[in-house]
């Protein structure tokens, strides 16, 4: 679920009238309050049965499915934006849920969980456990996330795909910044989360 520092950043990025595509969409806040701001065109995708009936009980149009199997069904540059938000992590095949995303979108916003933040570092080397926070709150044998990453893993993958970033953003405590070199050791260290536009 998309939290309200990242959602005002989020929809400072989009234009009005925009096409947009929220994958992992969950209940469906982000794209309501997108509509409600933007004046969106939204869609959602979400695997959840529940998410999607909170969704659909919103107005919004959002079907059930899978990021790793079902964004093949959607045409080229459908979107304006396609957001995914907190979900990349959760996916079987992160990779090509990317090249899937720059596929279907002019523009896609990512926003990941950064695992190189100071406080989980020091979970592990003091407690010797997995780190259960705010950004990564269920215990390791329950959670939905499989594939956890850094900020500079993320580029590095973006790197490897030849995929270009825009823009990046750190949320540092509920603060976000401008980064304005991607690959800072102080990018990886202090920041909770990171947000990245990205086009082909």
């Amino acid at each position: 679920m998309t939290n309200k520092i990242n959602q005002n950043l989020i929809s400072s990025l989009i234009n009005n009238n925009d096409k947009v595509l929220d994958i992992g969409c969950g209940n469906g806040d982000l794209l309501y309050y997108l509509e409600k701001t933007k004046n969106i065109q939204g869609q959602g995708i979400e695997i959840s049965h529940l998410g999607v009936k909170e969704s659909v009980t919103k107005g919004l149009s959002v079907i059930q499915g899978d990021a790793d199997e079902d964004l093949v069904s959607f045409t080229d540059n459908t979107f304006d934006v396609v957001i995914l938000s907190d979900t990349l992590q959760a996916t079987h095949k992160p990779k090509e849920v990317l090249k899937q995303m720059l596929r279907i979108g002019k523009k896609c916003i990512i926003c990941i969980p950064n695992f190189g933040y100071w406080k989980y570092r020091l979970q592990i080397l003091f407690y010797g456990i997995m780190p259960v926070t705010k950004t990564l709150s269920e215990p390791w044998y329950s959670t939905p996330n499989i594939h956890l990453c850094t900020i500079k893993d993320f580029i590095n993958l973006c790197n490897s795909l030849n995929i270009e970033i825009n823009k990046a953003y750190r949320n540092t405590q509920n603060n976000i910044k401008k980064i304005q070199k991607p690959n800072s050791y102080l990018n990886n260290l202090l920041s909770t989360e990171g947000i990245f536009i990205l086009t082909k």
